[in-house]
Order: structure tokens, then sequence, then C-alpha cells
């Protein structure tokens, strides 16, 4: 089986703090996937060793097969817990330098999105608030044709009104057989469309299963089994 997003053995120590520690993970294509923890359990880091922002201090990661690097970048979409857009650009530029940058990027579907959330693509990103400027770089995110999307933390920002859209943007605009990793430590606005999850704490892999099987064979949602596992 080919997987999209592979760890073997990853650790990344920051001096004497481990942030991950020694994580095995195989990730199938075509599934959507819970990176589910508490704050600081090392779901970030996880993610930007996978866009090549920091570099494993043990083992590695592979996504399709590969080392992060700039054949990766071309399969991979991006979205960070923090803003990286500037503030004085207008949306309509900042769609224009994302169709040169990403090749797989559908200015089209960008358009079609911010259309449908009544967000005027000549504002500057400076007039807008803090949950808007976030809708506008998750529909930069998908917009593109990426086999994996990794979104740290795409819902910790916005009202409750706006997480149902953004999900549906999320579920609407990937292709079966791309694989979405969503990071997030709310669990009980993303369970339904969740096919996997993978529970981290403290820099270690807690449990890996299906959805399917948490309710099956444990008769509990995620929610509630993710509350018993971290005592929150």
């Amino acid at each position: 089986m080919s997987f999209i997003l592979e760890c073997n053995g990853l650790t990344k120590k920051f001096g004497n703090t481990t942030a991950v520690s020694v994580v095995d993970l195989k990730i199938e294509r075509g599934k959507i996937v819970g990176l589910l923890g508490p704050n600081g359990s090392g779901k970030t880091t996880i993610i930007k060793l996978a866009n090549e922002l920091l570099n494993p201090t043990g083992g590695n990661i592979l996504i399709n097969g590969k080392k992060p690097g700039i054949e990766t970048k071309k399969i991979v979409s991006y979205l960070p817990e923090k803003s990286y857009l500037n503030d004085w650009m207008r949306v309509q530029q900042i769609i224009e330098l994302f169709s040169d940058f990403y090749s797989d990027f559908k200015p089209e579907k960008a358009y079609s999105m911010l259309k449908s959330l009544n967000i005027n693509a000549n504002d500057r990103l400076k007039t807008m608030s803090k949950g808007t400027k976030e809708k506008v770089q998750l529909i930069l995110v998908m917009s593109r044709e990426a086999e994996l999307y990794l979104l740290d933390e795409p819902i910790g920002g916005v009202d409750p009104a706006a997480r149902d859209y953004i999900l549906q943007t999320i579920l609407s605009n990937y292709n079966e057989n791309a694989t979405v990793v969503i990071s997030t430590h709310l669990i009980s606005d993303i369970e339904n469309i969740l096919d996997y999850v993978v529970f981290i704490n403290q820099g270690k892999i807690v449990l890996t299963s299906s959805v399917d099987d948490i309710r099956d064979e444990k008769g509990k949602s995620v929610d509630v089994l993710f509350r018993e596992v971290f005592k929150c």
C-alpha cells in the first residue's frame, strides 16, 4: 500500500525539550484524518516537519515516499496556525500570486468560494476581521488540487457558525484520492467529517484508529474517548 504520509521513529527536540518522541505513523490516501491532542502535544511540530519548516532530530518523515523538500511541496497544501499573508495586499493580488506560484491552484474555485462567503476580492486583508482573514487563507489552501492538505487548527479562531462552513468547504473541495490532515483540540466540531484519528500527547502517539472502529468497538464518540484518554 502506498502511504501519502509516513513517520519512522520521528523525533524532534528543542534543546532539552522533546516535542515529538519516536513517532511511527502511516496515513493512507483518500482519508480525512484528525491529528488530535491537547495544546502543546506535538501536533504543530509534526505538521511543520512535514512542510520542512523544521528538521527532525531523529528518524524521518516521508511525503509520498520522499523527504520533505521542493518535490513534496508541489503536492502539499498547508494551512499554518497563524496567518502568513501580507495585510496590505488585496485578496485578488494574493490569488494572482498563488496562481503564479502553484501549478495546481484553481483561481476560479477561489473566486467561487469568496462569492459564497460574500468576501470582496478587491478588499485588503487589513480591513478584514480575524475570522474573515482565516476564511480567506483556508480558501486559498483548498483551491489547490493537492494530494495532501495539512490544516493546522483551521477552526480555532472562528465563530461556531463559520466553523460549519469551513468544514463544508474542506469536504467539498478536495478530490477523493487526496488526504486531509486536520490538527485540532476541538474534537466535537470536526468528528462528523473524520475517517481516521491519531491521538497524540507529550509528543507520543497514544492511539490510532478509524472513527468507525471507535464507535463500533468502544461504543463511544471520538469526543468522549478523547476526554477519557486526556482527562479533559
